[in-house]
């Protein structure tokens, strides 16, 4: 459910602290589970490790629900399996939480949470979900390795107590959608409204604004052909040859187009 997305990121949160740049974890720099790539893909296009580490609360809720909460459609979920998806999603990655999430449910494992994913998590008991993914989400941490070395020896400790702190906030979630008082009171974060950063909109706009102009052009039935009705053929040919000449002209610009679409594409990478 939606609105369980401001009970959720406090507690996601709690367990996610500040600054970290560990050298056993292969994700690199990151600040409260948000990478340097991921800051820069929703938050800053060019954004530094200094960025990072002066992340806002404001920022870190539009990563959280654009990244993570969205990403796995915790909003369609039932309440308690949407936060112990959306921690999974935070911690592992959006994708392997959907998988495991399906592989529970007994549906097919695309790794997207959509019509069949939903309909099995309202029909299933939402208490045996929730334990059955924490279960299965320890042992796939207990399985993990870098460079050939089990990371569970360097975080175990911390991952398990997670694991079994969402397990006890998600089941006191069930049936109580936004109205578990005693889950929140440790932490306190303030949730706008996600918005997508005004610097990367303006970059896209700036970038690709012909192409929007040209597609509302055709869209609008300016180049329709209802207005053709009651012309004599040679006004048809003659502004068909117009219409010839401005495909020509956008056909030979669609590589420009495609390769600025790129140049936004790598530089939110």
């Amino acid at each position: 459910m939606d609105r369980n997305f401001q009970l959720a990121l406090p507690l996601v949160l709690k367990h996610e602290g500040g600054f970290v740049n560990h050298s056993a974890d292969p994700g690199g720099a990151t600040n409260k589970a948000v990478t340097l790539a991921t800051f820069r893909a929703y938050v800053k296009p060019n954004g530094t490790v200094d960025d990072l580490t002066a992340i806002t609360d404001a920022q870190v809720a539009t990563v959280y629900y654009r990244h993570y909460w969205s990403a796995v459609n915790a909003q369609a979920l039932p309440s308690g399996i949407d936060y112990a998806v959306f921690d999974f999603a935070v911690n592992s990655g959006p994708a392997r939480a959907a998988k495991y999430l399906q592989a529970v449910l007994g549906v097919a494992q695309d790794g997207r949470v959509g019509p069949q994913t939903i309909a099995a998590a309202e029909k299933a008991n939402a208490r045996d979900v929730i334990d059955a993914l924490c279960d299965e989400r320890l042992a796939f941490l207990k399985r993990i390795k870098n460079k050939g070395k089990l990371m569970w020896e360097a975080f175990g400790k911390g991952w398990s107590r997670r694991v079994e702190d969402v397990r006890t906030a998600a089941q006191l979630m069930v049936g109580h959608p936004a109205d578990v008082k005693e889950v929140v009171r440790e932490v306190s974060v303030p949730v706008d409204k996600p918005v997508v950063p005004v610097t990367v909109e303006q970059e896209v706009k700036q970038k690709t604004g012909l192409w929007s102009w040209i597609t509302g052009l055709f869209s609008s039935g300016a180049l329709g052909l209802g207005w053709l009705a009651g012309m004599d053929w040679q006004a048809i040919v003659a502004i068909g040859g117009v219409v010839l000449v401005f495909l020509a002209v956008i056909f030979l610009m669609r590589r420009q187009i495609i390769a600025g679409v790129k140049e936004i594409r790598e530089g939110l990478a």
